[in-house]
């Protein structure tokens, strides 16, 4: 198994730059859950839990889920600072993995399917950990000809998000983008976009 880059990365991965796109992505995740009430949240690939964390108070219960240990480290002692006590840090890996034993009302997944080769099978995933009714939220690059890496998606288009979260079961899909950066992707001007599926 290949080193997780991002345990090299977690100590110093709260930059001015992340937190500052955390707080516009936590943001725009606030106006999508702004409606209703929902008790519970997952936030998968959550990292250090900078986006997590600006929700907390919207919330009972929290997780957030990362495959780096240096990561939940982090967030973790986060947690402890803040005291959260309503939120629990794991580490674990829905790829690789099938026993997530976390129910929630509204998952997140922040600049996270980036990473992923394969998303179709990690929203299944995902959908299955939702409570009856509940959101799975992405927020993610808008496809991007300018970039090209081998190991990350170059963004997404409305039409492979949608045929995605289908995919999973999911219903009422939405999709919009709300945000454009400089040098935000791979040192490249990106746009944001955020999606919703309903359980």
């Amino acid at each position: 198994m290949e080193e997780n880059v991002f345990n090299r990365m977690a100590k110093k991965y709260d930059t001015e730059e992340r937190i500052e796109l955390a707080t516009v992505i936590a943001d725009e995740i606030k106006k999508s859950i702004a409606e209703k009430q929902y008790h519970s949240i997952l936030d998968y690939g959550g990292g250090t839990g900078l986006v997590a964390f600006q929700l907390a108070d919207r919330f009972e219960k929290g997780w957030i889920v990362d495959a780096s240990e240096e990561m939940i480290q982090v967030a973790q002692a986060k947690i402890e600072q803040q005291q959260l006590k309503h939120f629990k840090a794991m580490e674990f890996n829905l790829a690789e993995e099938d026993n997530l034993d976390v129910y929630a009302d509204i998952i997140i997944l922040s600049l996270v399917l980036l990473h992923v080769p394969d998303i179709e099978t990690l929203l299944q995933k995902l959908s299955t950990r939702l409570n009856p009714n509940g959101i799975l939220i992405i927020a993610d690059f808008d496809k991007n000809e300018k970039i090209q890496h081998p190991k990350v998606h170059n963004g997404f288009t409305e039409a492979e998000i949608n045929q995605a979260l289908n995919h999973a079961g999911l219903r009422d899909t939405e999709m919009h983008t709300f945000h454009h950066g400089s040098n935000i992707f791979m040192n490249q001007d990106a746009s944001l976009f955020i999606a919703t599926g309903k359980k």
